[in-house]
C-alpha cells in the first residue's frame, strides 16, 4: 500500500514562494496527465442523479421551514461512549446523524445518488478505481478550523485501523491515498475494487486531526467528538438524556443539500429503561415523535385523550424500499443449527397465521425475501437468463423451487395446533439425527437432549420468543428465554454469544458492500459484523462480487435476486414479518413535508411549529 500525505519535497523548500508555484503547477500537471477525472457536483451507483449543478434543494423538503425550538425523541437503555465509529461499548443516539459529517450527501429520493457535502465534487476513473474528491474551501469544523486534505487523509487511516469492521474491510481495499493540495484527496482501489467504493468513500465521516486522539481512539468516551455537521454535543448523561445544540455558525447551513433540514434548535434524547416507559413517555408528550413498529400498539393502545382531541397525529407513510428481514437468527456457529435440515425445521415450526392473529391483530405480513416487495426480491419469480448465467457454477447451492420461483413460505391453518406443521417438522429433524424420547427430543446418538437459549433485548422481543418456544417444547424441544440489558446484549451479539437472537437487516434498493459486512464468509470469525448467523457460502460471496461490480441496473437487480435465492437456499434465518406501511405518530407541535422520500420519513427535515 501506498499512502502519499505530501509530496516529496524538503519541508524547508515548500516554505519558500517558488515551492508554493511549484506545488500550484505539479497540481496542474497532475490533473492534465488525468483527463478522465472530471470533477462533477454528484454521483449516482447506476445511471444519472436526479438533480443537476445548481439545484436549489431536494424535492422532499420544504425549504421554507421555519428555525427554531426542541426536538426531543426518545431511546432505549443507555449508553457508555459518545463514539459510534468503534466496536467498544454503545454509543449514544444521534453522533453520528447531527455531529459528524461526510465528504458527501445521501439522496433519500435515489437508491444510492451522493451530492457534494464538504466534498463540493467528485471525480473517478472509468472503471471507477480511481476517486479523487475536491473539498469546499468554506468547510470547517465546529472549532472554526478548516476541513483539509489532511483532515480526510487522517480519518481514512484511522478508521481502516481502529475503526470498526465496516470501515475497516472498505477502507483498507484502498492501496494508495495521495493529498493532491489542501483541497484535494485522491484514493486509488486495489484490484478488486468494485463500482461502490467510491461512493462508500464519499460516506466516509470526517474527524479533525487536530482534535482526535488516535492513540486512545479505540476506547470508549463520553469526551465530545469535534465534527463539521450542524449541531455540536451540549451533554451527555448516560441513562439520562444525550443533547444536541444547533451550531449557529454552522458552516454548510446554505448548501442545497442542506435546505429544509436542520430546523430544531436543540434535539434531545432521552434515555427509558424499557419499551412500556418509552410509550407512556409519549403519551404524556415528554417527547415529539414516535415510530411505532408494533401492531398490538397501533391497533389498540393509541386511544388516549390527545389522539382524541387532535394534539396527537397518527399517520400511515408509504415508502418504496423493500422492507428488509426481521427474523429469528440461530446461530449457524454452534450446532446443532450448523445441519441445514435443522434451519428448516425451525422454519417450519414459526406458526406465523397463529401469532400474526393472536399477538398483532392481524396486521402484519409474512416476510419471505431479504429483498420483500421490490423488485430486488426473487420470491415469487423465476430466475432470468442474466441470473442463471451467474448461478450456473453454484447450482448445488440453489434450491430448484427457488431457482424457478414456485418455493413458498410454509404456512399453517392458523389454530396454534396444525399438525402438519408439526409432522413436516419433525421430519425433518428426525432425518437429522433427533428422536423423541419421553416427551423430549434427544440426539438419537448421544441422547444430548435438543435444548438452546433465545436471547432477547425487550419485552416485545420476549413475547414473541415466548410464542415461537410454546411451538418448539410441541416438537420436545427445551426452549430458554433469556432477556437481558441493552449493555449485555450489545456485548453478547457483537462477539456472537448466543443461540438465537432477533434481527432486522434493514435494505435499500441499492445494496452494496454492506453485504459483505452482513454475509460475507469472513464474518464468521470476525467480532462486530452483521453476520450473526454466521454465513459461510462460497456461492453468496460470489453472489456479493457480482452485484458490486455490476455496471448496468439489470445486471445489479440480476445479481441482487441472485443473492437472494442462495441465502434463501441456505435457510439461515427463520424469517419473520413486515409491516405493510411506515406508521408514526406525533405531538401537533412538531410538523413535516407533505412529500415522503423514497426511504420514508425523515425527522432531520421537521421542524417546531412557532408559538
Amino acid at each position: 500500500m501506498r499512502i502519499v500525505h505530501n509530496l516529496a519535497v524538503p519541508a524547508a523548500f515548500l516554505n519558500s514562494l517558488t515551492a508554493i508555484l511549484l506545488l500550484g503547477w505539479l497540481h496542474a500537471t497532475a490533473s492534465a496527465n488525468d483527463p478522465e477525472l472530471v470533477h462533477r457536483h454528484a454521483i449516482a451507483m447506476h445511471g444519472e442523479p436526479k438533480y443537476a449543478a445548481g439545484f436549489s434543494h431536494f424535492d422532499h423538503v420544504n425549504p421554507d421551514a421555519p428555525k427554531g425550538g426542541s426536538l426531543t425523541l426518545a431511546a432505549r437503555g443507555s449508553f457508555d461512549s459518545i463514539n459510534p465509529l468503534i466496536v467498544r461499548g454503545n454509543s449514544a443516539a444521534g453522533i453520528r446523524e447531527y455531529v459528524l459529517e461526510s465528504l458527501m450527501a445521501r439522496s433519500y429520493e435515489e437508491p444510492f445518488t451522493l451530492y457534494g457535502l464538504l466534498a463540493e465534487s467528485i471525480a473517478t476513473s472509468p472503471d471507477r478505481k480511481v476517486v479523487e474528491f475536491k473539498l469546499r474551501a468554506e468547510a470547517r469544523f465546529s472549532t472554526g478550523e478548516r476541513v483539509t486534505a489532511d483532515d480526510v487523509l487522517f480519518t481514512w487511516e484511522l478508521l481502516r485501523t481502529k475503526g470498526r469492521p465496516n470501515h475497516r474491510n472498505f477502507y483498507n481495499r484502498v492501496v494508495e491515498a495521495e493529498k493532491i493540495d489542501a483541497r484535494t484527496i485522491r484514493f486509488t482501489f486495489d484490484e478488486n475494487g468494485d463500482r461502490e467504493l467510491p461512493l462508500i468513500l464519499g460516506l466516509m465521516p470526517v474527524l479533525s486531526v487536530q482534535q482526535t486522539d488516535a492513540e486512545a481512539f479505540e476506547e470508549t468516551t463520553l469526551d465530545g467528538l469535534v465534527g463539521s455537521g450542524p449541531y455540536t454535543l451540549a451533554e451527555a448523561e448516560p441513562g439520562a438524556a444525550v443533547v444536541y445544540r444547533r451550531n449557529p455558525d454552522y458552516w454548510g447551513r446554505d448548501l442545497a443539500v442542506n435546505q429544509g433540514r436542520y430546523n430544531f434548535d436543540t434535539i434531545r434524547y432521552d434515555y427509558y429503561r424499557d419499551d412500556n416507559a418509552v410509550f407512556e413517555a409519549f403519551k404524556k408528550g415528554l417527547y415529539d415523535i414516535r415510530g411505532e413498529g408494533d401492531p398490538a400498539q397501533w391497533a389498540t393502545a393509541y386511544n388516549f385523550p390527545a389522539v382524541d382531541d387532535g394534539r396527537v397525529l397518527l399517520e400511515e407513510l408509504e415508502t418504496g424500499l423493500p422492507k428488509g428481514m426481521l427474523a429469528f437468527v440461530p446461530n449457524n456457529r454452534r450446532p446443532p443449527f450448523d445441519d441445514v435440515r435443522v434451519r428448516k425445521a425451525l422454519i417450519r415450526a414459526f406458526d406465523f397465521e397463529w401469532i400474526n392473529q393472536s399477538l398483532y391483530h392481524g396486521l402484519y405480513e409474512r416476510t419471505g425475501s431479504f429483498f420483500q416487495g421490490s423488485a430486488l426480491s426473487a420470491r415469487g419469480q423465476a430466475a432470468d437468463a442474466p441470473e442463471l448465467a451467474l448461478l450456473e457454477p453454484w447450482s448445488d447451492y440453489v434450491e430448484p423451487a427457488l431457482l424457478d420461483g414456485t418455493g413458498q413460505m410454509p404456512s399453517t391453518d392458523g389454530s396454534g395446533r396444525d399438525r402438519s406443521m408439526l409432522r413436516d417438522a419433525l421430519g425433518l429433524l428426525k432425518r437429522a439425527g433427533f428422536e423423541s424420547r419421553e416427551g423430549k427430543l434427544v440426539n438419537a446418538g448421544t441422547g444430548q437432549p435438543f435444548s438452546f437459549e433465545i436471547l432477547v433485548a425487550s419485552r416485545d422481543q420476549e413475547r414473541l420468543a415466548l410464542a415461537y418456544a410454546r411451538t418448539l417444547e410441541r416438537l420436545g424441544i427445551e426452549v430458554a428465554v433469556r432477556l437481558v440489558d441493552s449493555a449485555q446484549y450489545q456485548r453478547r451479539r457483537t462477539s456472537y454469544d448466543y443461540d438465537m437472537i432477533q434481527f432486522r437487516w434493514g435494505a435499500s434498493l441499492s445494496p452494496g458492500n454492506e453485504q459483505r459486512f452482513r454475509w460475507s464468509s469472513e464474518g464468521v470469525k470476525t467480532e462486530g459484523t452483521f453476520n450473526f448467523p454466521g454465513v459461510s457460502n462460497p456461492a453468496v460471496d460470489a453472489m456479493i462480487d457480482a452485484l458490486v461490480a455490476a455496471q448496468s441496473r439489470e445486471d445489479f437487480e440480476a445479481a441482487v435476486r441472485a443473492l437472494d435465492r442462495v441465502l434463501l437456499s441456505g435457510h439461515y434465518v427463520i424469517p419473520l414479518f413486515h409491516l405493510p406501511r411506515q406508521w408514526v405518530a406525533r405531538w401537533n407541535r412538531i410538523d413535516r413535508p407533505q412529500q415522503t422520500p423514497l426511504f420514508g420519513f425523515r425527522i432531520d427535515t421537521w421542524w417546531a411549529i412557532p408559538e
